[in-house]
């Protein structure tokens, strides 16, 4: 009974300690780049910071992985020189500001740590007892192939004006594929979203050395619409969509609600695809000088969604759906609130509902359309026949461009 109180506890703590974990960054060093998909040997930087501000021990651990994002057969030996598991030793406290947190980073390549092969890569954070706090996924590549990406608007008459359909070709004149079916896989991932992917696809057409895709719906995307944001760059004085400022134990900021409109159009709206950069005008150091705000959301909509629920979206907190970006729907008022502490800088963000389908919906509230500038990246695994494991061989982007 004593060892199960006990186990218990340990989970709490656990459970605990990740709800404090804040501001996750997985990102190459050059500024304003939020993908961490690169060549083979850049330099990637994991941050985040833990708000409890008492300096633990976290360690780094890093997986080889297959196209399919399954644990690959290759020995930690065969993909890093050096150790797959780290202590991170670059550990440092905020400075002036109201919510204390600790800031811990680590580059990878390093000292102890330098990966050799190409491929999906999962990283993961844990903690003093071997738990893991947090995981984020990142794909390093080699330019072994040019991939040649379009991005057009859906050819399907049911589709035409909501959603965008990608087509691409593989051109690999330094690698001899004789079986495209069996040894290249491909994935293409809107926004950076590893939620939003379509893969298991086969070429449509092979000419020699280049392969085709030219799919008309089964690489088809929902456009979406541009995501909303704000700027909390200042923490005393508003901001871009900030309306209200208060302070209390941290500071409070309060957005321009948004409102709900089933018969909204586009509109174009320069964003950063629900991506988020720190920065403070306050400090010399974004990483310990920047402050945390509770940001509060609302939405407002004459009666809630039936039987689904409602969160704010975005990288902010990898795109994934949980009770801390939950919304709570106030009848009296007729709006949808949620509150999220946030580290100063600029974020975009949208708004998804989830039903009891658990299926994310984000143009329930704002809308899908063909226009929206969307990014999207094509990955090219290839394994060889007797190969052990995926290489990622090529890389290629495309963007919506309505004006073409």
């Amino acid at each position: 009974m004593q060892k199960k109180i006990t186990w218990l506890l340990l989970l709490l703590i656990t459970s605990l300690n990740a709800q404090n974990i804040k501001s996750i960054q997985l990102r190459p060093l050059q500024e304003n780049v939020f993908i961490a998909i690169v060549p083979l040997g850049t330099v990637l930087e994991l941050s985040f910071d833990d708000l409890d501000a008492d300096s633990k021990e976290y360690q780094y651990k890093i997986e080889h992985m297959t196209h399919d994002w399954q644990k690959s057969r290759l020995l930690s030996s065969q993909f890093i020189n050096g150790f797959d598991q780290n202590n991170i030793i670059n550990v440092t406290n905020s400075f002036n500001t109201l919510q204390n947190y600790t800031h811990y980073s680590v580059q990878i390549p390093n000292i102890n740590t330098v990966i050799t092969k190409s491929g999906n890569y999962l990283l993961s954070v844990l903690n003093s007892y071997d738990e893991v706090v947090f995981t984020r996924r990142f794909v390093l590549y080699e330019k072994k192939s040019t991939i040649a990406v379009s991005v057009e608007r859906s050819r399907n008459i049911k589709t035409v004006n909501t959603q965008q359909t990608i087509q691409f070709s593989i051109n690999h004149p330094g690698i001899r594929i004789n079986n495209p079916n069996q040894e290249i896989n491909v994935a293409i991932i809107k926004n950076n979203n590893w939620n939003e992917i379509i893969s298991n696809l086969q070429p449509t057409f092979f000419k020699p050395n280049q392969l085709l895709y030219t799919y008309t719906n089964k690489t088809n995307f929902w456009g979406g619409n541009e995501y909303l944001n704000f700027d909390s760059k200042i923490i005393r004085n508003r901001s871009l969509n900030i309306v209200k400022i208060t302070k209390e134990d941290v500071f409070n900021h309060y957005l321009y609600p948004s409102m709900y409109n089933p018969f909204i159009a586009y509109t174009y709206s320069p964003d950063i695809n629900g991506q988020f950069a720190i920065r403070t005008l306050e400090g010399n150091d974004n990483n310990t000088e920047a402050d945390y705000a509770l940001m509060h959301f609302t939405l407002e909509v004459a009666k809630p969604f039936k039987e689904k629920e409602v969160h704010v979206f975005g990288a902010f907190n990898d795109f994934s759906i949980s009770d801390s970006n939950k919304m709570y729907y106030n009848p009296k008022k007729q709006t949808y609130t949620g509150s999220i502490l946030l580290k100063q800088g600029f974020y975009n963000y949208t708004f998804a509902t989830i039903g009891a389908d658990n299926i994310v919906n984000t143009n329930e509230i704002n809308g899908t359309f063909f226009q929206t500038e969307n990014e999207y990246t094509v990955l090219v695994y290839y394994k060889a026949a007797g190969s052990l494991y995926d290489r990622v061989i090529g890389v290629g982007q495309g963007y919506f461009n309505q004006n073409r």
